[in-house]
């Protein structure tokens, strides 16, 4: 017998920043759970978004990616585990990896 995990609750908008050499990058993400599938975008300026893919959920942990396009597709992973209204994000973009923490809005 299986024995099911609850889901974070991680729909709706979470916002923070990642800190960089060239000032504080805002981010919004808008994520939408559906069992153990994760759905949303980021949200690049007002009115741009990029859907995320890949997006799954396992208990408190999420994993989905986000592919920019500059001319040239770049994908991004990211990881996160979810504690109430704090995301803790960890990220990689081409072998740098970051972090951050995003709030539920």
């Amino acid at each position: 017998m299986a024995v099911s995990a609850f889901a974070a609750d991680v729909d709706g908008k979470w916002t923070g920043t990642i800190a960089t050499p060239n000032g504080d990058f805002p981010q919004t993400f808008n994520f939408k759970a559906n069992g153990t599938m994760l759905s949303g975008s980021l949200e690049v300026m007002p009115g741009m978004e990029v859907p995320i893919t890949d997006g799954k959920i396992d208990g408190n942990n999420i994993s989905f990616s986000i592919t920019l396009d500059f001319g040239m597709p770049f994908k991004l992973t990211y990881t996160g585990v979810v504690a109430g209204n704090e995301l803790k994000v960890k990220g990689d973009a081409g072998g740098m990896p970051f972090e951050f923490t995003l709030k539920k809005a």
